[in-house]
């Protein structure tokens, strides 16, 4: 997980202590019409209250960050953000809504401001925070299958037909073992009777103890023909502090391990060559490649040895901007497998078109995209990081049919 200098955090405290003077400004528009002064009293002291504590936690969880035991360090962190979130967004959108309101004269008149304004501003703060309320404790656990036909000209006639799950992105550790929570979503796979299942990276936050029982969980998932995963960008633990490379080795090998014990394989700059009747296609499978200031641990030519006379390839890849930067235009890979975007797991959706701030950094961040002759998929993840819930976004088990193109 990302983290930040005292210096940003402060900045953040100050937009928030900002938006909420302004928002306690405009409050007193609303209240005013409560006679109680009893009652005005109470909800001024409970504003400021969550004002105060919530700033202050955030100062004191970045100044005593590095002393608090990681276990409790993810569920505080996660916590505060889904806080920070809830209640930035709606006290934000309150006072953007109800200043524009009370400065537009020519709208309502003098005396439908004083009641309409303020009731049009506080439903303008109170829809926000239902929403972000409803996208952390429903819609973050809420699994949405996306079905794809996809047609290749050169898939082999024995392949017509195959049918592969795609999951990615669980990091379990924002999961806080709660098992049954992920026992929907293998029963979901296993409806789907997959041929092959692809896991493409971040399995973890950080630390291998975030694997805990999971085990009995995943080795529910059933596929015909074999189940292959790579690493993503936070299973390396490269975002933690380790006492010495040793540990942080061995972190990585019980990763490795837990693939092994919930039988799938894991593809670290290597391929699989998986056969139905005479025809063959090939899985590679490359360790995390993305731009700066993700590092680049995979080597597509090295998973590449040995492929050149198999013609249908899918290559498993965690970050998108790979697609761009080494596939397309320079090899033979029919099909990639993404994920990493998250779509930033909040979205816009108008029919069948969404809209997220994360394109603007990656050109390639959900769904299908097809260039000539060469797709690929980018997963929207079926875990979370961060901020604990999705908006619009939901977590996603993807169901691609590979047909053959006559």
């Amino acid at each position: 997980m990302r983290t930040y200098s005292l210096f940003t955090i402060l900045l953040l405290c100050l937009a928030i202590l900002l938006i909420d003077i302004a928002a306690f400004y405009w409050l007193q528009s609303i209240t005013k019409l409560i006679p109680s002064v009893l009652l005005k009293t109470i909800i001024n002291i409970l504003f400021w209250s969550f004002t105060v504590g919530l700033i202050s936690a955030i100062i004191v969880l970045k100044i005593k960050l590095d002393d608090i035991n990681p276990k409790r360090k993810q569920l505080l962190i996660s916590s505060l953000y889904g806080l920070t979130i809830s209640s930035f967004i709606p006290k934000f959108l309150f006072v953007i809504i109800i200043s524009i309101l009370f400065f537009s004269n020519y709208i309502f008149s003098e005396k439908e401001s004083l009641i309409i304004i303020p009731l049009i501003g506080l439903f303008s703060g109170f829809l926000p925070f239902y929403i972000v309320m409803y996208s952390i404790f429903k819609a973050v656990y809420h699994f949405k299958i996306h079905r794809h036909k996809i047609e290749f000209s050169n898939l082999p006639k024995s392949f017509d037909g195959l049918k592969i799950v795609q999951i990615s992105d669980l990091h379990l550790g924002s999961f806080n073992y709660r098992y049954k929570v992920l026992e929907k979503a293998i029963k979901l796979i296993n409806d789907l009777h997959p041929d092959l299942i692809f896991f493409t990276g971040d399995l973890v936050n950080n630390y291998a103890w975030e694997l805990v029982g999971w085990d009995k969980v995943f080795k529910k998932l059933i596929a015909k023909k074999g189940k292959y995963a790579i690493f993503g960008n936070h299973d390396y633990g490269d975002y933690s502090q380790w006492n010495s490379d040793e540990e942080k080795e061995e972190n990585l090998n019980k990763i490795k391990k837990f693939y092994k014990n919930i039988d799938f394989k894991l593809l670290l700059n290597t391929s699989e060559i998986i056969q139905i009747n005479q025809d063959k296609i090939v899985v590679i499978g490359i360790e995390n490649w993305g731009k700066p200031p993700f590092k680049q641990y995979g080597d597509l030519q090295k998973a590449l040895k040995n492929t050149s006379d198999i013609v249908f390839k899918i290559l498993l890849s965690h970050d998108p901007n790979h697609w761009n930067e080494e596939v397309i235009d320079a090899t033979d890979i029919t099909l990639t497998l993404s994920g990493h975007t998250h779509g930033m797991q909040a979205a816009i959706n108008f029919k069948n078109n969404s809209w997220s701030p994360i394109k603007y950094k990656y050109k390639h961040w959900a769904g299908l995209y097809q260039h000539n002759n060469q797709s690929l998929y980018v997963n929207r993840g079926l875990g979370w990081l961060g901020f604990p819930g999705r908006l619009g976004m939901r977590p996603e088990i993807t169901l691609i049919k590979l047909k053959r193109k006559e």
